[in-house]
């Protein structure tokens, strides 16, 4: 299954999911103990971990956040052109920050907790347009 590349049905079905608001980032050298990252960048300053608060703040580590993790449910292909720039430019409209990762068959956002239903609102509208 290669994933969807239409915009437009990327857009009706995306079908965004809150998984939790209770995510942080933060820098290591390596993944410490107790850590289960959701995601890892390797940058020249840097290990950044994307993983539950908790564990972050139980590592000793500085985490920014909590932000929350909205889930694009529908199958995008890497290859698809327009989703994130559709996506990250209505939370834009609406004042809210998004940290885009795209998966092998999905898209996740990070953005702050707190506008976490707004967001939710923002992309249940453009789904429906």
């Amino acid at each position: 299954m290669s994933g969807e590349t239409d915009l437009q049905k990327l857009l009706a079905g995306m079908q965004p999911a809150l998984c939790g608001r209770d995510w942080g980032y933060a820098l290591a050298a390596a993944p410490p103990a107790g850590v289960t990252a959701f995601a890892t960048v390797a940058e020249e300053e840097g290990l950044t971990l994307i993983a539950p608060m908790a564990q972050l703040l139980a590592a000793g580590l500085a985490p920014q956040g909590p932000m929350a993790r909205i889930t694009l449910t529908i199958h995008s292909a890497l290859q698809a052109v327009g989703l994130t720039a559709a996506v990250s430019g209505a939370l834009a409209q609406a004042g809210i920050s998004a940290n885009m990762i795209a998966g092998f068959h999905h898209d996740h956002i990070f953005l702050p907790a707190e506008d976490a239903d707004r967001a939710m609102a923002v992309l249940q509208g453009l789904s429906d347009a």
